[in-house]
């Protein structure tokens, strides 16, 4: 990478770097002026449904697909991911020679197992609307007939607000969701408004 290429990358933030401009109370807008708005779908655990009841989700699905070109669809999990925790933990395992360290480690593994089994099932399933050049007055009754369509089909649907969607690009891009509320700017919680 030539040196300006690596000083302009410096100089850009964050926002710049993965494409947002602004989160938005329903949407995410890009750089390339276009508005992303997400719908979650509650995911249905198809384990334990009938081969009919799986065949009839997937022929809502389609149905759902007929009536909108523009759909995209994501799936990430919801949670953080303990991963790398656990590949760490186990290469400290095999460098430990005392063995009641060696044991704490596999305990603390073991902890971390329970708690990923605990969040198997912690997917979140999205429809992605990309709104490109809509009229204001249009985008809302656009919304509202792809919600009442998801929902027509038999999917539990929700339009992602404005923390949702921050929610998202945390596990989305740093796979944490360590917060209850996501802050708009660094450190905003620590600016004192008014004076």
């Amino acid at each position: 990478m030539s040196k300006e290429k690596k000083s302009t990358r410096q100089r850009q933030v964050t926002r710049q770097l993965i494409g947002t401009r602004e989160v938005m109370d329903y949407c995410l807008e890009t750089y390339r002026s276009d508005r992303l708005v997400f719908f979650m779908i509650k995911p249905t655990n198809i384990s334990v449904l009938s081969e009919e009841s799986i065949s009839a989700r997937i022929y809502a699905l389609m149905t759902v697909l007929k009536g909108f070109a523009e759909l995209e669809f994501l799936c990430l999990n919801s949670r953080e991911s303990y991963e790398d925790n656990k590949r760490f933990l186990r290469s400290r395992m095999d460098q430990e020679d005392k063995p009641a360290v060696r044991k704490l480690l596999e305990l603390d593994l073991i902890h971390l197992d329970r708690i990923q089994v605990q969040m198997a099932t912690a997917r979140e399933f999205l429809v992605i609307i990309r709104l490109c050049n809509e009229k204001e007055s249009e985008v809302f009754p656009y919304l509202n007939r792809i919600e009442k369509i998801l929902r027509e089909q038999g999917f539990i649907a929700q339009r992602a607000g404005k923390e949702d969607i921050k929610r998202l690009l945390a596990v989305y891009f740093e796979q944490n969701v360590t917060t209850e509320k996501f802050e708009d700017y660094d450190g905003e919680r620590w600016v004192i408004l008014g004076d």
